[in-house]
């Protein structure tokens, strides 16, 4: 009797720990074409727009982890000294701290909510950060003659099966990384991979090139989550407005 009591206690507590197959990879949402739905609101849950990189915290700074791969970010030696010199006047200094657009990718993991739209010739983004919006061009088409100067850069994507690999060039050199002073220049090249993780995650990754500023390319990795709130909208946060506004109260 008690070797059937242990054997019936073993069953379930096996069947607790591995569920069935349906449980650990629910389908993904797709659309009307077979691509994976990625419309929604999504949002990340790191620092780093603050710091890509491991940090501790500070006045208004959170601690981070970092989101580089490897930690490392290989600058010229050059560029390096711009960067340490960025950082000691980042209070001033950041771009976005004169409620310019913080371009590409630092506004995929500004600490706000963005809204993805999908048809089959483009996926847009829509942020709740200075109202920015990002065009992806999914058919094919080519970036167009350049060069070009954009904050956000011109985005060209393709579907790689279910990842969504996008090639984004032509760029001002007036945004950053992060408020801890990692930069690039006008030559700077992503390529953005969004690959789903189930229906509620995106594993975001992005490659970093710029030889002007880095010895090598180099990786990010994050995770995009989505807003599951039933009354989630994406309002409205404009830096250049509130700016202009707290100096005309002055």
């Amino acid at each position: 009797m008690r070797h059937g009591l242990t054997s019936v206690l073993t069953a379930v507590l096996l069947s607790l720990a591995v569920p069935p197959a349906s449980a650990q990879t629910p389908a993904l949402p797709r659309t009307s074409d077979g691509k994976p739905n990625l419309q929604g609101i999504w949002q990340v849950l790191n620092t780093a727009a603050w710091d890509i990189q491991d940090h501790a915290a500070r006045l208004g700074v959170p601690a981070g982890q970092s989101v580089v791969v490897g930690n490392e970010i290989p600058y010229t030696p050059a560029a390096l000294a711009k960067k340490r010199q960025n950082l000691e006047n980042r209070a001033t200094a950041d771009p976005e701290t004169k409620g310019y657009l913080p371009g590409v990718p630092r506004i995929m993991y500004m600490p706000y909510p963005f809204q993805i739209f999908q048809t089959p010739e483009q996926v847009v983004m829509v942020f709740e950060y200075d109202r920015g919006v990002r065009n992806i061009y999914t058919k094919g088409t080519p970036h167009p003659r350049g060069p070009l100067n954009w904050w956000l850069g011109d985005s060209r994507g393709r579907w790689e099966g279910d990842t969504l690999v996008v090639d984004v060039v032509y760029f001002t050199d007036q945004t950053w990384f992060d408020r801890a002073g990692n930069f690039h220049s006008e030559d700077l090249h992503l390529v953005e991979r969004f690959t789903p993780a189930g229906p509620d995650h995106i594993n975001y990754e992005v490659t970093v090139e710029d030889p002007n500023v880095f010895t090598r390319p180099w990786v990010m990795r994050m995770v995009l989550y989505r807003r599951k709130e039933p009354n989630v909208r994406v309002l409205e946060y404009d830096p250049g407005r509130l700016i202009d506004e707290a100096s005309a109260s002055r």
